[in-house]
């Protein structure tokens, strides 16, 4: 009967046909910025500078760093206390780094004090380090979820240290 030829065929069988050419890497199209196209990054740190005073609480679900004096509370996902720096408040945050000073309890999931830190008030954690030159007055108690509440910490007497938890300098303990 009839039979067409299959070279003028289009579709599937004719480029079968063909003899294939190398094919080159698949790329992106760039994307212009837009703010509707912009990528969702982690937002950047908010830096609060030496001069800055601020009172009121802060509240983030970012990181915050501060180098100025803060009368308020402060919740953070992760907090770094500069050297300069003295906060009067609670401090409730994933991550802790405390160079400065602070005058109120701490609670953090990890909590840091470094060898410039000077902390007065109760820390509530569960893992926590000191280093060697740390300046501590308060409490320390460790909690499986220090960021559930803001209870006090029982038995705790104002002043007194009271080690639930051994310290090791420059390290850390859970």
């Amino acid at each position: 009967m009839f039979s067409k030829s299959r070279i003028n065929e289009p579709g599937p069988k004719a480029e079968a046909d063909k003899p294939k050419a190398p094919e080159a890497p698949v790329t992106k199209p760039s994307m212009e910025f837009t703010p509707s196209a912009a990528p969702k990054g982690k937002a950047a740190v908010s830096i609060l500078s030496s001069d800055l005073t601020v009172v009121g609480n802060l509240r983030t679900t970012g990181d915050i760093q501060v180098e100025g004096t803060v009368e308020g509370d402060i919740r953070a996902h992760l907090l770094t206390v500069g050297e300069s720096a003295t906060i009067r408040g609670e401090i409730v945050a994933d991550d802790i780094v405390v160079n400065g000073r602070v005058v109120g309890r701490v609670r953090g999931l990890k909590v840091r004090l470094t060898s410039t830190a000077r902390v007065e008030g109760d820390i509530i954690h569960k893992t926590i380090a000191i280093e060697s030159g740390a300046h501590f007055e308060g409490s320390v108690q460790r909690q499986e979820d220090p960021l559930a509440n803001g209870r006090p910490v029982p038995g705790a007497v104002p002043g007194a240290v009271r080690l639930e938890t051994p310290i090791v300098a420059a390290g850390s303990a859970g």
